[in-house]
């Protein structure tokens, strides 16, 4: 089997989007990707929910010449917290803010802060996912009243599209997987602290894929995926 490179025990999973609006919604992503607007600035906004500020019963051996880095397996919650983001597709800086929950309260009060971070002469292109928060009543009228946002929704099951997703996992494997936190005060602070250090030298997300190039990837059958 190996001479053959068979591997059976691997699998793979895969999710078609149900969207009826799927073409449509590709198309409009994609084209904020490859052909931002003049004069507006496309972010990519998402919250990560849920982070654990884990802290370890004993302290982190770390990696050193011929030993691997060793951690208990036991460890103590100290509760969660939510962070907010959204990423500059052009420069792939990052504005977050973490909050304790993920509810349509702070993603309205998300917004406001990204209101007051952009200058006003500038539209303003969200792309989210199609969370029931991002879809709120109070969120939809948040925007009626600010003209010069603009939402752009992924298709449903396709949150991959969204490019803060691909930030949240740096976010995840440098600074949250590997992290010891005494409390969720110091989760944030941990946090807030990567945040201002990845600004410092920032680069944005290539995006290479065509939306007819999507699209007929996600209408081939499952076995030529």
């Amino acid at each position: 089997m190996e001479k053959n490179d068979l591997k059976p025990h691997l699998t793979k999973t895969f999710k078609y989007s149900n969207d009826k609006l799927l073409e449509e919604k590709v198309i409009d992503v994609v084209g904020l990707y490859l052909n931002p607007p003049e004069n507006a600035i496309v972010l990519s906004v998402d919250e990560k929910s849920s982070i654990q500020a884990l802290d370890r019963t004993q302290p982190l051996l770390p990696l050193k010449p011929h030993h691997i880095e060793r951690r208990t397996h036991d460890y103590k919650r100290h509760g969660t917290a939510t962070l907010f983001a959204a990423l500059d597709t052009a420069t792939g800086a990052v504005l977050g803010k973490c909050y304790k929950r993920h509810r349509h309260q702070e993603f309205i009060d998300f917004l406001n802060l990204i209101n007051r971070s952009i200058p006003k002469e500038q539209h303003i292109h969200i792309i989210t996912d199609n969370y029931s928060t991002h879809k709120h009543e109070k969120v939809k009228k948040w925007f009626n009243r600010h003209k010069r946002f603009h939402i752009h929704f992924t298709p449903t099951s396709a949150s991959w599209m969204n490019q803060v997703e691909i930030w949240f996992s740096i976010l995840q494997r440098k600074q949250i997987k590997r992290g010891v936190f005494i409390s969720v005060k110091d989760l944030i602070q941990k946090i807030e602290a990567f945040i201002e250090h990845y600004n410092q030298n920032p680069n944005p997300f290539k995006w290479v894929k065509t939306a007819r190039q999507i699209m007929a990837k996600a209408t081939k059958p499952a076995y030529g995926m």
